[in-house]
């Protein structure tokens, strides 16, 4: 199966749920106050969000206003561009090599199946990659990461169960530079019930990453899980205050009617989603493209 195909088969609960609604209303009737109305209330449960919703119906009634459009049926096209620029508002981070890509998120959005998935995508485009077992709070974790490790064919360095996670970063990076490895890629505890020790524990991470490897490219990306809708948002916001976000990684996506809420995050948060999962297999880890994902979910 193709990207592209992948991709619309793994929206397809989010194009079921939307496009339907989204069909109906589009069936060349008045563009009057009602149809503004539904369709604010079909992008909203679809988790778009109330503040993305309100910004496409701006661009839209500029949109029909400037094209003389007076019924439904002639605005799709315009929805659909609008949605593609609102994605493409904020482009993914350029990765300069040697990268190293920090992932965190909370406990059970996949975030250490995602971390093997990424080392299986660089592997697969000839980068060479070490993957730091920083979650050493997890029992474990560790034994997880080593499995997809040794799925992808990457490096892992690792310490025992409730080891200092800096000193495992700390030894990566050392072990990383000396095998001149393209990508590091460090695993993150995920826990959320004590902020002050998630923020210290990240905080420290990224000072010795900052400290121990200037000349590499820095990144922070945090792994989401579709089916929680907004959410995510949430998380977003409690981890951006540790780190600095650069990127998303949005799991789940194939098993979610929720898929709105990529545009939700993009907009209240100013971040693009780079990677979204679109099924269990390792090489089910795909590259976000807006236009792309427009075209899968409104055909």
């Amino acid at each position: 199966m193709g990207i592209f195909s992948k991709i619309k088969a793994g929206l397809t609960k989010t194009k079921e749920a939307l496009m339907y609604k989204v069909d109906k209303l589009f069936t060349g009737g008045a563009l009057d106050d009602d149809f503004y109305d539904e369709l604010e209330m079909i992008l909203i449960s679809s988790d778009v969000g109330a503040e993305a919703a309100e910004e496409i119906l701006d661009r839209l009634k500029a949109y029909v206003a400037k094209n003389h459009i007076r019924t439904t049926d002639k605005v799709r096209d315009g929805l659909k561009q609008i949605l593609k620029d609102i994605l493409l508002e904020y482009p993914n981070p350029t990765l300069h090599f040697p990268v190293v890509i920090t992932i965190v998120g909370v406990n059970g959005v996949g975030k250490t199946t995602a971390v093997g998935k990424l080392a299986h995508r660089f592997i697969e485009r000839k980068k060479s990659v070490t993957i730091a077992a920083a979650d050493t709070f997890r029992a474990a974790a560790a034994d997880q990461l080593t499995v997809w490790a040794d799925r992808a064919g990457a490096r892992i360095v690792k310490h025992a169960e409730g080891a200092d996670p800096g000193a495992v970063v700390y030894d990566a990076i050392a072990s990383a530079k000396a095998k001149k490895t393209d990508v590091l890629l460090v695993d993150t505890a995920g826990r959320l019930h004590n902020k002050k020790n998630l923020m210290d524990e990240l905080s420290k991470i990224n000072r010795i990453v900052d400290r121990e490897y200037p000349d590499a490219t820095k990144v922070n990306f945090i792994v989401l899980d579709a089916t929680t809708g907004q959410n995510a948002i949430a998380q977003v916001e409690v981890f951006n205050e540790a780190c600095d976000i650069d990127g998303i990684i949005l799991t789940k996506l194939d098993g979610t009617a929720k898929g709105g809420v990529v545009l939700a995050i993009v907009k209240q948060l100013n971040v693009p989603v780079v990677f979204i999962g679109v099924g269990e297999g390792i090489d089910d880890l795909q590259i976000f493209e807006a236009e792309q994902f427009v075209d899968a979910l409104m055909g």
